[in-house]
């Protein structure tokens, strides 16, 4: 998040890359889509994801078209401090703005045929310090640090709760934990004496103790975890599916979803900008395509494949269950013996959020604490080992753990995190960048220097669209979050 300018790294084809994004974006924002589907109705969902699927792939595609031309500056830079030439004539000391006789893209390369080429691998945190200034840049940090916030609260809360869902029962048939879609309060009781919220606040101390302590240290190597997890989660979608769909061929579908229940929408809203969540990684994933020539189509092919498959995933879980059976988390609804027979499959199915949402929490952790050290580091500061080694890190993990004590609301946490600091990741801070681009890139080359990357949504009407529509959202989430009772 909070990288600068890296070498590509090892290339891959553009198909390998279709499925690299297509991973990134389907996430544990898929498992809150049904209920939040059947909440808001199917209609109003179906056109409310296709809208959100076409937002997001028009800031997508802006993303793209804005660092294709970032790494002539860091080719430029060689140049510059090859000649003798200081980096202050660039920058002012403060390290954010621009002087203004000089824009960022300050030379051009000239006989190069492909200006525009995507060669670097610049980072969202490089781009906001490019072309933002220190308010500017600051919120941007502000803006990542809360969307990890809620990503670390997500998380902290979807492990206690899968584990509390398949091991309570008050029945005592724990390989049944959800038999006949009874959903319990968390004042029933799991074990003796032992009420069903304070499994969940067991569970959730073993998860802080088990993987808190990762926040101290560096994360490295996770090459196989996240191939292991992405499997996995393949594994379980598809199940999901095929459970359903044979169950509704069968005639044994309970599901009567309504049409559309506007009450539904603040978090549906939420929970589909969670879904798409991508802009922030798209410069990692898309800088290694070995033949970049296609890539807005390539970006268009997998965000048509993903709304088909939010689709097909979210009407297949409404059609098979009732409204009010269906849980926070889908997985959940599978540890049913009516459902599945085989024992197996219900505990995968049951369990499936532990083993992937485990691997990756320690990951985004290290993220957020560097983030946080990113926000508050001065030009030639350390800081002292305490503030280092123990704050960074406390400040990480607290905050998160907190809140996944006082609720486990999987949806309400997906749709608050999605609908306010994934609205402004995901809408506003690449149409601000998309904006500050193109004033510079029009400084140095002109008006009429064609980017072979530019975006479809490339008029500036584009911008000011999407700048409205996230500052709407912003105010349509809180007047609904205020007139409405609280779920959290």
């Amino acid at each position: 998040m909070a990288g600068g300018i890296t070498d590509t790294g090892e290339l891959y084809s553009p198909y390998v890359g279709l499925v690299y994004m297509f991973n990134l974006i389907v996430g544990t924002g898929a498992l809150t889509m049904p209920k939040a589907f059947a909440t808001a109705g199917w209609l109003v969902s179906l056109v409310l994801l296709m809208f959100l699927g076409f937002m997001s792939l028009c800031c997508g595609t802006q993303t793209s078209q804005l660092w294709s031309g970032l790494s002539i500056q860091e080719d430029d830079e060689d140049e510059d401090s090859s000649s003798g030439v200081s980096d202050t004539d660039v920058l002012l000391q403060d390290g954010y703005e621009r002087a203004e006789t000089r824009p960022i893209l300050s030379v051009q390369r000239r006989g190069s045929p492909n200006i525009f080429e995507i060669t670097e691998r610049v980072e969202m945190g490089q781009m906001a310090s490019m072309f933002f200034n220190k308010v500017g840049v600051n919120l941007f940090y502000f803006c990542i640090i809360i969307y990890l916030y809620g990503d670390l609260a997500i998380y902290a809360a979807a492990v206690p709760v899968s584990l509390m869902q398949v091991t309570c029962s008050a029945t005592g048939n724990h390989s049944c934990s959800v038999a006949d879609g009874t959903k319990y309060n968390d004042t029933d009781k799991c074990w003796g004496p032992i009420r069903r919220i304070d499994a969940y606040r067991l569970y959730l101390a073993a998860f802080t103790l088990l993987l808190g302590p990762f926040t101290f240290f560096n994360v490295q190597k996770t090459k196989y975890l996240q191939i292991m997890t992405s499997l996995m989660r393949w594994i379980a979608f598809i199940l999901m599916i095929i459970l359903a769909l044979i169950r509704i061929s069968r005639g044994q579908a309970e599901g009567h979803p309504s049409m559309a229940q506007l009450s539904g929408i603040r978090n549906l809203f939420g929970v589909c900008v969670y879904s798409f969540m991508c802009q922030h990684s798209l410069p990692s994933l898309i800088t290694p395509i070995s033949k970049k020539k296609h890539v807005n189509k390539l970006v268009l092919l997998d965000y048509i494949l993903i709304l088909a498959f939010y689709s097909l995933l979210s009407f297949t879980a409404i059609y098979c269950f009732r409204n009010d059976t269906l849980m926070d988390m889908y997985t959940l609804n599978f540890t049913n013996c009516d459902i599945i027979s085989v024992a197996f499959i219900r505990y995968f199915l049951g369990l499936f959020p532990v083993f992937t949402i485990s691997t990756n929490f320690p990951i985004i952790a290290v993220t957020l604490r560097n983030n946080w050290k990113t926000l508050f580091h001065r030009e030639g500061g350390t800081y002292p080992w305490v503030v280092d080694r123990i704050v960074f890190p406390a400040i990480t993990l607290i905050p998160p753990v907190l809140v996944a004590f006082c609720t486990h609301d999987l949806e309400s946490l997906v749709g608050i995190t999605g609908a306010y600091a994934g609205n402004g990741i995901q809408y506003l801070i690449p149409a601000f960048l998309a904006y500050c681009s193109r004033k510079d890139t029009q400084l140095v080359f002109g008006s009429g220097t064609v980017n072979k990357h530019l975006s479809p949504f490339r008029h500036t009407c584009w911008i000011v669209f999407v700048l409205l529509w996230g500052f709407s959202c912003f105010v349509f989430v809180t007047a609904n979050i205020v007139l409405s009772e609280p779920k959290l």
